[in-house]
């Protein structure tokens, strides 16, 4: 992650090395997943795309971008128009703010009135979103509407049914109730936006009548940070996890050398209050999901004293990991990232002193490390940067810090074994593997966008994309959940194929040879796997194996008789190489692109999988 994209950045440096940022982006190897967005604008857009490019490309992301005509954003989405249309974009995005209000109340309406044009002017962008779900069936982001730049009617310009103020408010709740009730519709909350930023600034009458822009020059990199953490959080590109210091990060004060008597945590002083509201928002992390971790160069003892401070809000027992040693925190990030199996790129390290953010920079490749400033700028800094976007929250998101602690105590329970298959049968694991369902959708779509390292084919699906494939009676959709007597791991794989009639009229054949060759005797119905993953935290859990019966199972009960599988390779999902020829299925080719492989089911199928009781 680059520095100078993540907040608090230098706007005007981003807006005027935007060509030098984006050459160095491109050319850093990193291996980024294509999407495309096409941005429909009430306003000028092209320097909001210029900038949103950037930071999407520093989130792993390569943009392709379609821009809507100045001020045509509804026009393009009620009607289209060729270009739009054969661009077939991934995700919508509606750049309108309040210039873009054709139905303003007036001062001295009474609440009817007022009613009577919101309802006009909501349904002007109801009509428009249902069109685009309609006819493009993709997330569409839709900014809210900024506070007017005055107040017509002063302090009860947000009160009166005329004041344009009320009215922007009310608005911005339909619009709200409207993401509540709709899948795969986000709100860019640029009411916040402006107000964070500071709405004289952003709302400035010049960049609008000069230029046609809704908001200030240097207000761009803002909004365009935020509208990408949409798009990443959407695509899976979220941070997973927290990792701390603790001296002058958590408590104020140094645990080894102050005492824990001395340490600034608690209401007792100002500076105690500040950590204990940083603790404070610490702790609430965890509530959406975000794993916590300590990265500390201290004694064990000392650290473990200093979160059992009785002021404290945080205890040992809220973290995963706890790396409190002599070592180099660069070296403890990438250990706790290996013992999690995450990748680096999924923690954020937050330390007060900046030589040791600037060595795990140096020396923890793909961390984020932001520059957090005092203690009282450390919750602004990480809320800012977005690094933990929620689009949705599901049950297994809330309970992600219990279900990896309780990988910590499989793990010590594994060392106690020196029989592996002991071990597993030690688990008492239960699974249940079944076609998608409703209740599983939203995390089904979340699993597809975030699993790197177990992903055979890498590809990405939307909720919307989960639905039509579970829909579709030519595909076969499997997920599956595994517990265990340590606890509930939630879905944690998913598997997608589809079927496609296989004979010797049917000339070429996925395996490259031509039909008619072995005497021509081919299965009727082959299943092709377009997606199989699995959360890498029930890695060697059999889990796999225990997928494998159940898709042959569901294969012969159709009558398909073959599976041909795809290896994909990317820079993060080496450990799946040879997956398929674990599960029994025969090479057929190999390139630098592709692996296919195929496996012709016998009558007589053994199962694979013995330590794992699947629901029937």
């Amino acid at each position: 992650m680059r520095k100078d994209l993540e907040y608090p950045f230098d706007p005007e440096y981003i807006l005027k090395k935007s060509k030098h940022i984006k050459k160095e982006l491109l050319a850093d190897g990193t291996s980024r997943m294509e999407k495309r967005i096409a941005v429909l604008g009430g306003s000028t857009t092209h320097d909001v795309i210029r900038i949103l490019e950037l930071f999407l490309l520093n989130q792993g992301i390569a943009p392709v971008f379609y821009e809507s005509e100045y001020g045509q954003y509804w026009q393009d989405a009620m009607f289209g128009n060729e270009e739009l249309n054969a661009f077939h974009p991934d995700i919508i995005y509606i750049h309108t703010s309040n210039r873009n209000i054709t139905n303003w109340p007036a001062p001295g309406w009474d609440s009817a009135a007022a009613d009577a044009a919101l309802e006009e002017q909501f349904g002007h962008f109801q009509a428009m979103w249902e069109k685009i779900r309609e006819k493009w069936n993709c997330p569409i982001i839709q900014n809210n509407m900024e506070d007017p730049f005055y107040r017509l009617l002063g302090n009860q310009d947000g009160v009166n049914p005329g004041g344009r103020t009320a009215f922007v408010r009310r608005l911005n709740e339909r619009f709200a109730q409207y993401a509540r009730g709709t899948e795969n519709f986000y709100i860019n909350d640029i009411n916040y936006q402006a107000a964070a930023y500071g709405l004289d600034a952003w709302s400035d009458p010049f960049y609008w009548h000069m230029y046609k822009y809704a908001l200030c020059l240097k207000a761009i990199p803002w909004l365009a940070l935020n509208v990408s953490n949409i798009i990443k959080s959407i695509y899976g590109r979220n941070k997973k996890s927290l990792v701390l210091d603790l001296d002058n990060t958590l408590w104020g004060g140094i645990v080894g050398d102050d005492g824990v008597e001395n340490l600034q945590i608690g209401q007792e002083t100002s500076m105690g209050q500040v950590y204990s509201e940083f603790q404070s928002y610490v702790k609430s992390l965890k509530d959406i999901g975000i794993m916590l971790n300590v990265d500390s160069k201290n004694e064990e003892e000392n650290a473990l004293a200093g979160l059992n401070h009785p002021d404290g809000v945080l205890r040992p027992d809220d973290f995963i990991l706890i790396k409190a040693n002599w070592e180099p925190k660069s070296e403890n990030i990438l250990a706790i990232a290996k013992e999690m199996n995450i990748l680096p790129e999924s923690l954020v390290f937050v330390d007060d002193n900046p030589a040791e953010r600037e060595i795990v920079r140096a020396h923890a490749e793909g961390v984020s490390v932001p520059e957090i400033g005092s203690p009282e700028s450390y919750i602004r800094v990480l809320d800012h940067n977005g690094y933990f976007e929620v689009t949705s929250l599901s049950e297994d998101d809330r309970k992600r810090n219990e279900m990896y602690q309780a990988n910590a105590k499989r793990a010590a329970q594994q060392a106690s074994f020196t029989d592996y298959g002991a071990y597993l049968k030690s688990l008492q694991m239960k699974a249940v593997i079944r076609p998608f369902e409703a209740l599983y959708m939203a995390r089904i779509a979340q699993l597809t966008n975030k699993s790197n390292q177990f992903n055979l084919t890498t590809k990405r699906y939307t909720q919307a994309q989960i639905e039509e494939a579970a829909e579709n009676p030519a595909c076969i959709t499997l997920y599956g959940k595994l517990e265990d007597k340590f606890g509930d791991n939630g879905v944690v794989t998913v598997l997608i194929g589809h079927e496609e009639a296989e004979g010797a009229e049917d000339g070429d054949r996925a395996d490259g040879r031509e039909a008619g060759e072995n005497g021509g005797d081919f299965a009727e119905k082959a299943l092709h796997l377009d997606l199989w993953l699995m959360s890498c935290r029930v890695l060697k859990r059999d889990m796999e194996y225990a997928m494998m019966d159940v898709l042959v199972e569901t294969c012969k009960a159709r009558g398909i008789r073959r599976i041909y599988g795809y290896y994909y390779p990317t820079a993060k999902n080496g450990m799946v190489r040879n997956f398929y020829g674990l599960q029994g299925f025969e090479k057929l080719r190999e390139n630098a692109r592709e692996t296919v492989w195929r496996f012709d089911i016998p009558e007589c199928y053994e199962k694979k999988n013995h330590y794992i009781e699947v629901e029937d």
